[in-house]
C-alpha cells in the first residue's frame, strides 16, 4: 500500500487539498485510491506517534489505524493530510529552524507504517508572508518572541527538507509553491492522488474561485469548456492570462506590519525564498511542481 501525508505546511491550505481531493471520491475509490474522513485518523495518529517517542508501537498499530478509517476499503494508495502533523503554529519555528521536530515525525511515521511506501507532499511559501501569517495564529503577544530570535534571512526551506530526507531516506518528497498554487492546482490534485496526468478531476480551478471576479471565473470556465483538449501548459497560459485580467487586488495582495520590515527587507527575504527552490531542486528524491 502507497500512503501519502500531506503535512501542510500551516497558511498554505486550510484543508483545501482534502477537499478537492473528496469531490473526487467515486472515481478515485475505482482506482484503488482513498480519502478518508480526517476525523478518523488525524488524532489517532498524533496519539499513536507521541506515544512511539517512548517505544516502539504495538505490532497490530498500523493495521487498526487502517480499520477506522478505511472500514472495509482495501486501496492501494490512501491520501492523509493535517496542517498539524508537524506541530501547531506557536512551534513552527524554535532557534532558527523550521518545524523543529518535523524529521522526527516523519521517521516515526515510516517507523508506524514500515510495511507500505510512504509518500510526502509538501507545500511551501515565501517567509515573508509565511511568517507573518503564521505568527497571527500562535498565542504569542510579541513577534520577536515567536521567532526566537530568529532573523527572517536565515530562514530556508531546504534545510526542512534536507533534514527530513536525510531522517527518511527512502520515501518520495514532492514539494511545491503556495504562490503557484492557482496555476497547478490540478497538477497537485493528480499527484497527490497518483492518477494520470490526462486525468480530468473535479476541484480542479477551485482555488480560482478565491481569487477571480465572478464575471473572470465564469468567462474562464466558459473558455475551458470550448477547448477541452488544452495540454497542462497551454491551461495554466490561460489561468495567468485571466488572473492577469480578473484577479481580485484585495486577494492577492497582503499588508505586512512588523517591527523592522521595510519594503527593502521583505524584498530580500523574497529574493532568497527564489534561490532557496533551486537549491529545494537539486535535493536527491524530491519532485518540484512549478509552473
Amino acid at each position: 500500500m502507497q500512503v501519502v501525508i500531506h503535512p501542510g505546511v500551516h497558511k498554505t491550505d486550510d484543508d483545501r487539498l482534502l477537499k478537492s481531493l473528496r469531490k473526487n471520491s467515486e472515481l478515485f475509490q475505482a482506482s484503488g485510491v482513498a480519502v478518508p474522513t480526517p476525523s478518523t485518523y488525524r488524532r489517532l495518529i498524533r496519539d499513536t506517534l507521541q506515544a512511539m517517542e517512548n517505544g516502539p508501537p504495538a505490532e497490530d498499530a498500523a493495521q487498526l489505524i487502517f480499520d477506522a478509517m478505511l472500514d472495509d476499503e482495501q486501496p492501494e494508495r490512501v491520501l492523509l493530510s493535517n496542517e498539524n502533523f508537524f506541530c501547531v503554529p506557536k512551534l513552527a519555528i524554535s532557534s532558527g529552524i523550521l518545524y523543529p521536530k518535523a524529521e522526527q515525525k516523519i521517521a516515526l511515521f515510516t517507523e508506524l507504517f514500515d510495511e507500505a511506501d510512504i509518500e510526502l507532499c509538501l507545500a511551501i511559501r515565501d517567509p515573508a508572508s509565511f511568517l507573518p501569517a503564521v505568527f497571527a495564529d500562535a498565542p504569542t503577544e510579541s513577534f520577536m518572541d515567536f521567532m526566537d530570535g530568529t532573523d527572517a534571512l536565515d530562514i530556508r526551506w531546504s534545510n526542512l527538507i534536507w533534514r527530513i530526507r536525510e531522517a527518511a531516506p527512502d520515501i518520495g518528497i514532492t514539494v511545491w509553491c503556495n504562490e503557484d498554487t492557482p496555476l497547478i492546482w490540478g497538477e497537485v490534485l493528480r499527484e497527490v492522488a497518483g492518477v494520470e496526468p490526462i486525468v480530468a478531476l473535479d476541484g480542479s480551478y477551485d482555488l480560482l474561485s478565491e481569487i477571480m471576479s465572478q464575471e473572470g471565473l465564469k468567462r474562464f470556465r466558459s473558455y475551458m469548456d470550448a477547448h477541452p483538449n488544452m495540454t497542462e501548459v497551454q491551461i495554466r497560459r490561460v489561468i495567468a492570462a485571466f488572473l492577469d485580467k480578473f484577479a481580485m487586488e484585495d486577494a492577492i495582495e497582503e499588508e505586512l506590519d512588523l517591527p523592522g520590515w521595510t519594503e527593502d527587507y521583505v524584498d530580500r527575504i523574497s529574493t532568497q525564498y527564489e534561490e532557496d527552490m533551486f537549491e529545494i531542486g537539486r535535493i536527491p528524491g524530491v519532485q518540484m511542481i512549478t509552473p
